[in-house]
């Protein structure tokens, strides 16, 4: 029965991880603030402001998920301390598996939530807006985009999120030229951030008779879904303001009246459009949304010395820039050039597996280990 007495001490040995962690969580003050925004949703008046209301319900949801995830975890860790108390009493090994696999259950569980208490930025428990832009090579470059694209939708389904997207263009022949989706879910900014910069693929083309290897770029903004109140002042003669129609086969994704909307920061050159909603007012105001976040970005780099793109510009979509490398031929390889985590599986993270990369760049950024040159 050594293998049990091992087990044993690895299980008394989580006991200061959950008390770290529970601290670390601030269970307490959810659990505060979730009896608040409770109570606040039993008020009679509560649905009288619809976009309000719902956004409360979501912030109640996304909190009481946080509090459950903690909670069941440590319900866990009890649960297979007292199974292998009994084990170990009742000298019976046809437990052996199912305490190692629980073990090995919450050491993943233990991680993931660690890591999940490093989300301290001033934005990371946002909402996400994440930007796909095809880079120079027509065709190639414009199916890997789309190819991003659902994977980005497909980690947020993963996870519990919601995707609505907010602009969409398409590619000449296929994929898309750029697309703008929300990804709604408690820390969605705060995992997805570390998405921003240049992905480059490597495959034989399926859009080449010859059959030949291409290598194709895409690059992805991410940014926080800003507040209401996001203190940015921003001059209206600064704005061009153009409405347009969505169309091409993009179109089912979106709305199809004349109410889309594309605004123009003139002193910076950004651009940002919105065609989702079902009024040119409502699409105004989530543009708006997302010109000021992009703003406020620009203004923290600069408070940061960082003003390389002050006037909108990105770095080149191309060689040298790139954060993530995804080789399809001749080998199966995804690998993260900023902390050198790679992974075989190529179908899975096209999939949406993506919590290795994101689990990885936390570490990383928070031992001020990452690899940015």
């Amino acid at each position: 029965m050594l293998e049990f007495e091992q087990y044993k001490l690895e299980l008394g040995g989580m006991e200061k991880d959950f008390t770290e962690l529970y601290e670390a969580l601030g269970i307490e003050k959810e659990k505060a603030k979730l009896k608040e925004l409770e109570d606040l949703s039993a008020e009679p008046d509560f649905y009288n402001d619809m976009q309000a209301s719902q956004k409360t319900l979501r912030e109640i949801k996304q909190t009481k998920a946080a509090i459950t995830a903690y909670e069941e975890l440590y319900e866990k860790w009890e649960d297979t301390k007292t199974l292998t108390e009994l084990a170990l009493d009742e000298d019976d090994e046809s437990v052996l598996d199912e305490v190692s696999k629980n073990i090995e259950d919450l050491k993943s569980g233990l991680e993931s939530t660690r890591l999940s208490a490093l989300l301290s930025g001033p934005y990371d428990k946002n909402n996400t807006i994440i930007t796909v832009h095809a880079g120079a090579g027509g065709t190639e470059a414009q199916d890997w985009a789309s190819m991003l694209l659902r994977m980005y939708q497909r980690y947020a389904e993963r996870h519990g999120y919601n995707v609505t997207t907010m602009d969409y263009l398409d590619g000449d022949e296929a994929g898309i030229k750029s697309a703008t989706i929300l990804i709604e879910g408690r820390n969605a900014y705060g995992y997805l951030k570390c998405e921003k910069g240049v992905h480059r693929l490597v495959r034989i083309s399926p859009f080449d008779s010859s059959s030949r290897r291409h290598t194709s770029f895409a690059s992805i903004e991410v940014m926080p879904d800003m507040d209401e109140d996001i203190d940015v002042t921003i001059n209206p003669d600064d704005l061009k303001v153009d409405t347009f129609r969505s169309s091409g086969a993009g179109g089912q994704h979106v709305n199809k009246t004349s109410s889309a909307i594309r605004i123009t920061h003139i002193p910076t050159g950004i651009v940002v459009a919105c065609q989702n909603e079902r009024s040119q007012h409502q699409n105004r105001d989530y543009a708006m949304k997302m010109l000021k976040a992009k703003l406020l970005e620009i203004a923290e780099r600069e408070h940061k010395e960082k003003i390389e793109d002050i006037k909108g510009e990105q770095k080149e979509i191309g060689w040298g820039s790139q954060i993530r490398s995804y080789v399809f031929h001749p080998y199966s390889m995804v690998k993260d050039h900023r902390t050198s985590y790679e992974t075989g599986n190529t179908t899975a993270v096209m999939d949406g597996d993506l919590d290795g990369f994101i689990n990885a760049y936390l570490k990383a950024a928070n031992l001020g280990e990452l690899n940015l040159k």
